[in-house]
């Protein structure tokens, strides 16, 4: 007897090789600012709740094996926005080095096929809200935006737009309501759970007690109110009818270990090449059309943009490394069992030579996890399945793994 194929994953397969929904799909993404990969309730955190994450997670083709490539807000943000490596794009740090214009930095965004750009020329209106270190938002063809992003008027990393979230979600409803019935593409990027870390009083009351630090109290409310926002943007999805019709994407931007005490990033969290600084649960909902479901397969957010652009039935560039996501729903998997990423200096010692900056090179496979300082230093080799917080370097244990992954990673890493 014939075996019947499970409708789902008919649909998963046909997502898989570009065929978009018969109306483009709208697109939210929704990207944390500053948090551990660890910090959810459904990735077990034993006292920070997010339940609004949670019920998102349940709907979603979630990886919790999901990187980013770098460490740092501006060189991840700008892959969110570009599906390239820092390496690619040449937005490797936050900043140029003292009494370098930062103007001169906007050329790199200009350049590239941005995913506003891209979505705009299938009709979408496409907009900028909380952190963004581009300039004026349209420089990576958003048709709207919060951050005005001169610098002369205090622009660096977000403005006047990094007030979204904090002082509620009103910039995207006037926008969802403006777009009509035309397509959208939201970018939600709150300056949450980031410092200052001035949670709402009534959450911090809930997370102060006598045996635990202040410090970890504010971050762990942060993370609660970020995720309160969240469920206000995801209901009024439902609210308006548009929740069927819009993809979206979960994602933070690099990793936090709040020190005990004081308010700022503990070792091997932000900027470092390690878990916490690099590991993201990374997530996935349309509903109707991508079953729920977890995938163990590795997850790069430079995989964001071609998803997206499969979804609404766009071809990505050449140069895009990243796999389309939906892939892995139905069983069917991706074509890949390794990830790579990159970690750079925060000030840019050459806005146009990203070797200057280069500090570590860093790869995972299956379970083994190769991280390659510049300059000499000893590699640094972890189990991930018996130590997933890198406690113990097995890099004299394992020469030969040393050797090969290195290879891999020369391989992959080039400068062109």
């Amino acid at each position: 007897m014939m075996k019947t194929t499970p409708l789902s994953l008919i649909v998963c397969l046909l997502l898989a090789v570009g065929y978009a929904a018969a109306k483009s799909p709208n697109v939210v993404m929704i990207i944390s600012d500053d948090q551990a990969w660890t910090d959810y309730g459904f990735m077990g955190h034993d006292a920070i709740q997010t339940p609004h994450i949670d019920k998102l997670a349940k709907q979603s083709l979630v990886f919790r094996r999901g990187y980013v490539p770098s460490s740092l807000c501006r060189p991840s943000l700008a892959t969110l926005a570009t599906g390239l490596y820092p390496h690619q794009h040449k937005i490797t740090g936050n900043d140029p080095i003292p009494k370098k214009p930062r103007d001169r930095m906007l050329k790199h965004i200009k350049s590239v096929p941005a995913l506003p750009k891209m979505l705009a020329e299938k009709g979408y209106h496409s907009l900028q809200t909380g952190k963004w270190w581009e300039g004026a938002p349209s420089n990576a063809g958003f048709t709207a935006g919060m951050t005005h992003g001169d610098v002369t008027r205090g622009g660096r990393h977000g403005d006047v737009g990094l007030k979204i979230g904090r002082e509620g979600l009103k910039p995207i409803y006037d926008f969802i309501e403006d777009c009509g019935d035309d397509p959208f593409f939201i970018w939600y990027a709150p300056f949450l759970p980031h410092t200052p870390h001035n949670p709402p009083e009534r959450l911090l009351q809930k997370y102060a007690t006598d045996d635990r630090p202040l410090p970890i109290a504010k971050y762990y409310a942060m993370c609660e109110w970020f995720d309160e926002t969240c469920g206000e943007l995801l209901d009024h999805l439902d609210n308006k009818g548009l929740a069927e019709d819009t993809i979206v994407i979960y994602v933070t931007d690099n990793g936090w270990i709040n020190r005990e005490d004081r308010s700022a990033y503990a070792p091997r969290s932000k900027r470092s090449p390690n878990e916490g600084g690099i590991r993201t649960p990374i997530m996935v909902r349309w509903l109707g059309k991508v079953e729920p479901q977890e995938s163990a397969e590795l997850a790069n957010s430079i995989d964001l943009v071609p998803t997206i652009l499969a979804a609404c039935g766009i071809d990505a560039t050449e140069d895009m490394q990243g796999l389309n996501l939906l892939n892995a729903c139905g069983g069917k998997g991706l074509d890949r069992d390794i990830i790579f990423g990159e970690i750079f200096a925060h000030d840019i010692p050459d806005i146009d030579d990203p070797v200057r900056g280069l500090v570590y090179r860093w790869c995972i496979e299956g379970k083994w996890k190769l991280i390659l300082p510049k300059d000499g230093v000893s590699p640094e080799l972890y189990d991930l399945e018996e130590d997933p917080h890198e406690t113990i370097d097995l890099a004299e244990n394992h020469a030969e793994i040393v050797t090969e992954l290195t290879k891999k990673i020369d391989d992959w890493w080039s400068i062109k």
